[in-house]
């Protein structure tokens, strides 16, 4: 193994830890926004106000990309495995 091969594992698994995060990070600032916009709008500024909502979300949304994710690793898993039995 060389460098170069070294760097693109290396590569390719910061793109996979992007790929299987996005989803919850982006569901999570969705709901900060809307709850930030909701305080904004109310005047309501309990800074606990915020946890509860993102919290279920985020929940949530580990729930429904979770297959997602580990289709993600598992594939990544075996190409590495492919890769080390077949150099």
């Amino acid at each position: 193994m060389n460098g170069a091969e070294v760097l693109d594992y290396a590569r390719e698994a910061i793109w996979l830890m992007l790929a299987m995060s996005a989803p919850i990070m982006i569901v999570g600032l969705a709901v900060g926004v809307t709850v930030a916009l909701f305080q904004a709008l109310t005047q309501i500024q309990e800074m606990t106000l915020v946890f509860v909502p993102k919290i279920l979300s985020i929940f949530i949304a580990l729930l429904i990309f979770l297959p997602l994710m580990g289709a993600l690793l598992g594939g990544f898993t075996n190409l590495i495995f492919d890769r080390i039995a077949n150099p």
